[in-house]
């Protein structure tokens, strides 16, 4: 594995999709903070997915800002890496390489267990045509091993400006 940046750390105390089918999303905020507590076999204190099942296999998400940046230009859009509502959004790795695979990070131990696949809903969150073009790209699951904090590792000379913009779904309901 190369050297993996940490860009973008993420919790939400709440489901906004999980268990919404049929019905309209929750609203739930992606919390941007430079440092997250991963606890083995538990998830991220404070996220919503912290001590959801036992042995969960998405105890901790991970997204690709490269990817994030394809989907954008495809799309032709503006929006915050918070809206794919992963949990670590990283540069300088290939994600799918981590599934069925151990790996460290900062200290922390990790198995990657699956594609993050992406849902019908990133149509809403993004823009019609994400769920196709997330298909094999959608981010890693992952279990966590060890406990501890990871901190974001996105130097400011090397910032890459998102700009925070409401998704459709946002203006939507604002509409």
């Amino acid at each position: 594995m190369g050297a993996m940046e940490i860009c973008h750390l993420f919790i939400s105390p709440g489901h906004n999709f999980v268990g919404h089918h049929g019905r309209e999303p929750d609203t739930h905020p992606m919390i941007e903070t430079s440092e997250i507590e991963c606890v083995a076999g538990r998830g991220i204190c404070g996220d919503r997915y912290f001590d959801f099942k036992d042995d969960y296999k998405g105890q901790i998400t991970f997204f690709s800002l490269e990817v994030f940046d394809e989907l954008c230009s495809a799309m032709q859009i503006q929006a915050s890496p918070s809206l794919a509502r992963r949990n670590v959004i990283t540069h300088g790795v290939d994600l799918n390489e981590l599934i069925g695979q151990e790996f460290e990070l900062q200290g922390i131990r990790f198995f990657g267990m699956e594609e993050c696949r992406p849902c019908y809903w990133m149509d809403r969150a993004f823009a019609p045509g994400t769920q196709e073009f997330l298909k094999g790209r959608g981010g890693l699951r992952a279990k966590i091993l060890t406990s501890g904090r990871l901190r974001s590792t996105l130097s400011k000379a090397k910032s890459v400006s998102h700009v925070a913009v409401a998704s459709p779904l946002a203006r939507e309901r604002a509409g």
